[in-house]
């Protein structure tokens, strides 16, 4: 693995240096965009909108549209906004992570301690784990600031990248059921049926079943082979229905 960020872990006045790695990695096929006509892969190509010519990576800059105006940000600008963010990972407060609400949750990271940080990061993992909470604080990282929950993850610590409330869209606007009325024995049999069907949480249980049916579709189509496709037909529950078919799925 290559580290895509190196700085310091902030815990108090003891600052520990760390690298962060990304802990996932996608399970989905790579898929290349082709001409149908030859197969030859399709290329982007970056243009100047107003001259119609490609522009070279060194003379593409970032900016920002204020006032009808562009104004353009160099790299010590995003150093300038927050050179502390960009190199430390402050631990401001501590939480528990059960108050999370899993809609913040975001991407996970790896966290490794670099050259003479091994003691403080063993300290830091160890007291998070006896404590059982978690470091909260915020870093920069490719321009852009994140919420941080650094919590233990076995014998290493994990980096949970969290959303800010800001970035939660509001479900008023969502058209949600309003005084429904659920009959007793409906709520039971539910009640039943999930626990009937209740166990301890194995991941190892799930897999990415449709990329291995994609592949195989891909395997047969190399042998010339066309697989016919499924029509599936889903049949939505009427409120009339409910109870007949909580009994059979109970059945």
């Amino acid at each position: 693995m290559r580290a895509i960020w190196t700085g310091a872990i902030g815990f108090g006045l003891v600052n520990i240096p760390i690298k962060i790695y990304s802990a996932t990695q996608s399970s989905s096929l790579d898929l290349d965009m082709l001409d149908r006509k030859d197969k030859s892969n399709i290329k982007y190509k970056r243009v100047n909108e107003t001259t119609g010519k490609e522009v070279s990576w060194d003379n593409i800059v970032k900016g920002y549209l204020l006032n009808e105006q562009y104004i353009v940000l160099e790299s010590v600008d995003f150093e300038e906004a927050s050179p502390e963010k960009n190199k430390m990972i402050n631990l401001h407060s501590f939480v528990k992570t059960e108050e999370i609400d899993s809609i913040y949750f975001e991407t996970p990271y790896y966290l490794e301690p670099a050259k003479g940080g091994e003691k403080a990061y063993d300290l830091l993992l160890k007291a998070l784990t006896k404590s059982k909470t978690a470091g909260l604080g915020s870093f920069v990282m490719r321009n852009v600031e994140n919420l941080a929950l650094v919590k233990p993850h076995g014998n290493s610590l994990l980096l949970n990248k969290l959303r800010f409330e800001e970035e939660i869209r509001d479900s008023e606007e969502l058209r949600l059921p309003q005084n429904t009325k659920i009959k007793k024995e409906e709520m039971d049999m539910a009640l039943q049926l999930i626990k009937q069907h209740s166990q301890p949480f194995d991941i190892s249980k799930y897999k990415n079943e449709y990329t291995a049916e994609l592949l195989n579709i891909i395997k047969q189509k190399a042998k010339g082979k066309h697989t016919s496709i499924r029509k599936i037909n889903v049949e939505y529950t009427k409120s009339s229905d409910l109870l007949a078919k909580l009994k059979a799925s109970l059945a």
